[in-house]
């Protein structure tokens, strides 16, 4: 009983948590980075480069004609390489590094303008006296009262 109540503990602690929601809005975030190359990025690039598919540019290592996709090629059986779809998701990392990246800087910006704050609060504000001396002014007011 001892170990699930253990694993409980570790599964609940802020860290935990907070990785979890990370992994998941990174998963929805990758989805979302993938559809910008594969439909917004890529077809003007393939139609620069000759109007066919990024994905559809491979090496052909096989023996007879090139296919004219990437599809074609896989059926054939025959080697080749698909760079195409390696600059694809090459891309698609570089994306998604640059996009944390920004938020990571933007975070960092947000936490260091905070600490300025508060170390500005805090320079404004006088410490308070020590107690010993608050407790001889609390004596004084008193005496003068009386």
């Amino acid at each position: 009983m001892g170990m699930i109540k253990e694993f409980k503990e570790f599964a609940m602690r802020g860290n935990v948590v907070d990785l979890a929601v990370g992994i998941i809005i990174g998963g929805a975030f990758g989805k979302i980075v993938t559809a910008l190359v594969n439909d917004v990025i890529m077809p003007p690039l393939g139609l620069v480069i000759g109007g066919k598919g990024f994905k559809d540019i491979i090496i052909w290592l096989g023996e007879g004609d090139k296919p004219a996709s990437l599809e074609l090629a896989q059926k054939s059986g025959q080697p080749f390489i698909g760079i195409g779809s390696f600059m694809q998701t090459t891309l698609d990392f570089l994306i998604v590094a640059f996009a944390i990246f920004l938020m990571v800087k933007l975070m960092n910006k947000a936490q260091s303008y905070a600490m300025l704050k508060e170390a500005k609060k805090e320079a404004a504000a006088p410490p308070p006296p020590p107690e010993d001396i608050q407790l001889l002014r609390e004596i004084r007011d008193a005496l003068r009262k009386n």
